[in-house]
């Protein structure tokens, strides 16, 4: 179980938006730190090079804000969109700490703990294949004598790589994780890994180990990814001195056909729901579920409620599925539950994401609006789907051909024929919902019809299809002078 007095962190590496499965460990870390009054840290691991992108930084952390995860520790964005560190152990970006781990490799060397090596691409491998012959796996071949500074030295005046490894004790080691129990790492599988890169960089093991040693973390929350890793950050903290943190490895997240997902799948980014129309609190209210469990059958919570119920001991072995129906009936269910204020603020967000569509900005009595005729939206991407034809010129959009036929054209042109008697009435009533939903029911009972066989034909001329929000909600929106100019235009059709 997590220590009492604990700082959990996560610590993303910005090769691009911040994807579902780091959202739940950002999530999970928030949650152990906040229930037992600890500290959150976020700390960008930027070491991977070759992948990094600058820009994914503050995307990250602009996802992060938006889903509600404030941190108590680490970077964040100034008002200036620079970053710039909070709390006493700094800095926070990996980049910024080479010196910090050129310290702890040169430790190790002078201990004897690590030595240098200098094989070429080509030589490993030769000996990668060798291994694959022998139907074995590869695992490093400790050099001896371990190469010398001297060596090193020549090696790299020659233009070959040197990197440093690290000198393993391998053992059979048993790591107790709080979500898989007790696992054991097999001394068979251990090699001597690379702790610093030919270009000085440190890799993934040394950096992440001295950041949480000197950043004091106590527990380490991650996805299970990492698990068949844990081995040689074990090995690393023994050999520095390091006290050791407590471990829960989270279960993979799979799609609904048993894939994992990938960062590679842009559509499972929070960026990506983000920008589809989700409300935050139904995205991390269905991620919380993602391996995780109450024990009850309550599935829908507050960020507070998961804070005061969150356990690891209810988080599961057995892999995740993403269900994203699942999620849209959350986030259905969300925003039937959400007032109006926070709606606007969720729509007002999801437009500026979305600048291309015609919905206008900046008209707050219109957005109301638009969410009121929309009353049972699913995400706010309902709303340009069944509104957005209304604020496009009246000859830019196309009419369904098969629904002209079936509602216009059909039975000798009855519905052209409706649509032509309205025209007139439409053209010069009163403008309210109550006017427009008295004319046309009147119209219905003089007639003998239902009221579709009025509002069809209506909604298809002013929209070009027969699925908008309610037809005097709709003609309110368009008004009344644009109204009358599509009904003309369709009844030039006939």
């Amino acid at each position: 179980m997590p220590p009492e007095k604990i700082k959990t962190r996560f610590a993303p590496s910005p090769t691009g938006y911040l994807h579902v499965g780091g959202a739940r460990t950002a999530l999970f870390n928030y949650l152990l730190a906040r229930q037992a009054g600890g500290t959150f840290l976020l700390r960008i691991e930027d070491t991977d090079r070759q992948r990094h992108q600058e820009d994914a930084v503050e995307k990250i952390i602009d996802d992060l804000r938006w889903l509600g995860l404030e941190w108590d520790e680490g970077v964040e964005v100034g008002p200036a969109g620079k970053l710039t560190a909070k709390g006493p152990d700094g800095p926070y970006r990996q980049s910024e700490r080479l010196e910090i781990y050129r310290q702890h490799v040169e430790r190790l060397l002078a201990e004897g703990k690590a030595y240098c090596a200098f094989d070429t691409p080509e030589e490993l491998q030769a000996m990668r294949a060798e291994a694959q012959a022998g139907k074995e796996a590869f695992r490093y071949p400790r050099p001896d004598p371990l190469p010398t500074a001297a060596d090193a030295a020549k090696a790299a005046a020659e233009g070959r790589p040197v990197v440093v490894r690290f000198l393993t004790n391998a053992r059979d080691l048993t790591i107790h994780d709080d979500a898989f129990g007790e696992v054991r790492m097999p001394a068979g599988e251990m090699d001597d890994f690379i702790i610093r890169k030919a270009d000085g960089w440190p890799t993934y093991h040394l950096a992440n180990v001295v950041d949480d040693a000197l950043m004091g973390v106590t527990y380490v929350c991650r996805g299970q990814e990492f698990l068949g890793q844990t081995w040689r950050h074990v090995l690393l903290r023994e050999a520095m001195g390091f006290d050791e943190p407590g471990y829960c490895h989270l279960p993979l997240i799979l799609d609904m056909q048993g894939r994992k997902l990938s960062k590679r799948d842009g559509d499972v980014e929070v960026h990506a729901f983000r920008a589809a129309g989700y409300l935050p609190e139904a995205l991390l209210n269905f991620i919380a579920l993602l391996g995780w469990g109450p024990g009850a059958d309550q599935e829908k919570f507050t960020l507070s409620e998961m804070v005061e119920m969150f356990s690891v001991s209810r988080i599961g072995k057995a892999n995740a599925k993403f269900d994203r129906d699942k999620l849209l009936a959350f986030n259905t269910d969300a925003a039937a539950a959400a007032g109006e204020e926070r709606l606007l603020a969720g729509l007002k967000d999801y437009l500026s994401l979305n600048p291309e569509l015609p919905i206008p900005r900046g008209d707050d009595e219109l957005l109301r609006r638009l969410l009121q005729a929309n009353p049972t939206l699913r995400t706010f991407a309902d709303i340009p789907a069944k509104c957005g034809v209304l604020f496009v010129a009246d000859d830019a959009f196309d009419y369904d051909e098969k629904a002209v036929q079936k509602v216009l054209a059909k039975g000798d042109g009855a519905g052209f024929a409706v649509l032509a008697e309205l025209r007139p009435l439409l053209a010069h009533g009163d403008w309210t919902a109550e006017c427009l939903q008295e004319l046309l029911e009147g119209f219905c009972r003089q007639k003998g019809m239902g009221m579709g066989k009025a509002a069809q034909p209506i909604r298809l001329a002013v929209t070009g299809t027969t699925v908008s929000p309610a037809i005097h909600d709709t003609l309110l929106l368009l008004g009344r002078d644009k109204t009358v100019a599509r009904i003309d235009r369709c009844l030039g059709m006939r």
